[in-house]
């Protein structure tokens, strides 16, 4: 999947596809037809870079139902003859989803719509899982023919059924029609749960994958394996390393941290940084300065698991590397440093973002250690990296730096966060939104009553609800 292309932030569409609360408020402002034609093309051009952890679907269902939206051009869009060419569930989750949201709202065409693509599109699985939580239940059985269908009564069909049936989301509808007296379907449905029961006990006792032996040459001969068939094994091999080496191992594991090959070196770098070995921080620099970038990659992985004070210690002499360690550096002293590295941590955070712009993934550590540290002077950078960067998960870590640093959020961007697409930066909002802004107190009564928002969202409602007198959190 190509990365999407985000519209500027200062448009309707750039705010609707972060997932902005600003985006609903100017949609709401907006000619109806103009919102809505914004609306369609974010639902169906999901504009997310990361569509598994990142949320939008309530809120484009709940902008549908504010905007009294039709649903033509996502039936449009599902029923469409790419659906069954292009069955990659990026195409069609979005407007599953915000599907199965209107449904739980009452929108019977949403409810009618994930019913017939459940039983002809592709993304049938999505779509039943959809169900599962909203429909009821002669909805669900009128379902299981057509879904049943899918699969032949050939060895290869009962095969794929009964791995589906075990992987199922969502187990409701296949029980539901384990119960069916027709032998077509409750008794095959039945023969799958014990097929797919059984190759899980099977799995279980017999689990597949290459192991390695049980000692420390064996091990590292393992990491460099897995290296070389694609699939770093540093991290379970430096458990496992933990698990067979003893004192008298250790001049080995250092001199593979040193000169060994790439897969056995990584694994090393990671043993002796969780053991706290007083050698790692000058093979993690030797790692980084001297290795090819497997190895580089691993060492700064290693160092940034470290929690000792050593590593913060080496940390603020590496802050002012012009590489990745560098950056590591900024990003350990973001995380466990002390009120004398906010400078270090400043200006690391104007750098990335100048250098990197708004969705650098150095980000992250800086915004938290931001907050943090509680470093006043960053909140120009941070109310930049709030507005301009495409990631509402980046934009809910910057929400949550600004409630503390920026004496102003309470009356600006707090406001903006109760109408945000992820439940915990609308939660930012519900604690910090100054309540004297009639807004506010209307918005905080809509989500305590929303059936659909999220329990630590009500609970930071009904905090404030209980005392709108007091200062915000």
């Amino acid at each position: 999947m190509f990365d999407p292309v985000i519209a500027p932030s200062g448009t309707l569409l750039g705010l609707l596809q972060r997932g902005r609360g600003d985006g609903t408020l100017h949609a709401l402002a907006a000619p109806r037809a103009d919102a809505l034609a914004a609306l369609n093309h974010c639902v169906l051009n999901d504009p997310r870079h990361d569509w598994q952890v990142e949320n939008r679907s309530l809120y484009y269902a709940r902008l549908y139902l504010d905007l009294d939206g039709g649903l033509e051009e996502i039936q449009r869009h599902l029923y469409d003859a790419e659906d069954h060419l292009d069955t990659d569930e990026v195409r069609t989750g979005l407007p599953l989803a915000v599907l199965g949201h209107l449904a739980s709202y009452g929108r019977t065409d949403a409810l009618t719509l994930l019913r017939g693509y459940a039983a002809t599109g592709a993304n049938w699985a999505w779509a039943l899982d959809e169900l599962a939580l909203r429909d009821d239940d002669a909805g669900l059985r009128a379902l299981a023919p057509p879904i049943l269908a899918r699969f032949p009564a050939t060895p290869e069909g009962d095969a794929e059924l009964a791995t589906t049936v075990r992987d199922a989301f969502e187990p409701r509808p296949w029980r539901l029609w384990a119960d069916d007296p027709r032998a077509s379907v409750g008794a095959r449905i039945r023969a799958a749960q014990e097929a797919g029961s059984f190759d899980l006990w099977q799995r279980q006792m017999r689990p597949s994958g290459p192991r390695p032996g049980w000692s420390v040459q064996a091990v590292l001969a393992w990491a460099e394996e897995g290296l070389g068939r694609g699939t770093p094994l540093h991290v379970p091999a430096a458990r496992c390393l933990a698990a067979v080496a003893g004192p008298e191992d250790r001049p080995v594991i250092v001199e593979a941290a040193r000169e060994g090959t790439d897969g056995a070196r990584g694994a090393a770098l990671h043993y002796l940084a969780d053991s706290r070995d007083p050698a790692v921080l000058d093979l993690i620099e030797r790692a980084v300065s001297t290795g090819p970038r497997t190895v580089a990659d691993a060492a700064i992985s290693a160092f940034e698991r470290m929690c000792g004070d050593e590593a913060v210690d080496r940390a603020r002499g590496w802050v002012h590397r012009p590489d990745a360690l560098g950056a590591s550096a900024a990003g350990v002293l973001a995380c466990r440093g002390t009120g004398a590295d906010a400078r270090f941590v400043l200006g690391a955070l104007r750098e990335t973002v100048r250098a990197d712009g708004p969705d650098a993934p150095g980000l992250w550590a800086l915004v938290d250690g931001t907050g943090r540290l509680g470093i006043g002077c960053a909140a120009p950078v941070l109310r930049h990296v709030y507005r301009e960067t495409a990631s509402s998960r980046l934009r809910g870590h910057a929400a949550r730096a600004l409630a503390a640093t920026d004496p102003s959020f309470a009356t600006g961007f707090a406001v903006e966060c109760l109408w945000d697409c992820e439940e915990s930066t609308r939660e930012v909002g519900a604690r910090h939104a100054e309540t004297g802004d009639a807004r506010v107190a209307e918005r905080l009564r809509r989500l305590a009553a929303d059936p659909a928002e999220e329990a630590e969202v009500q609970l930071a409602v009904r905090s404030r609800m209980g005392g709108t007198d007091q200062p915000a959190r």
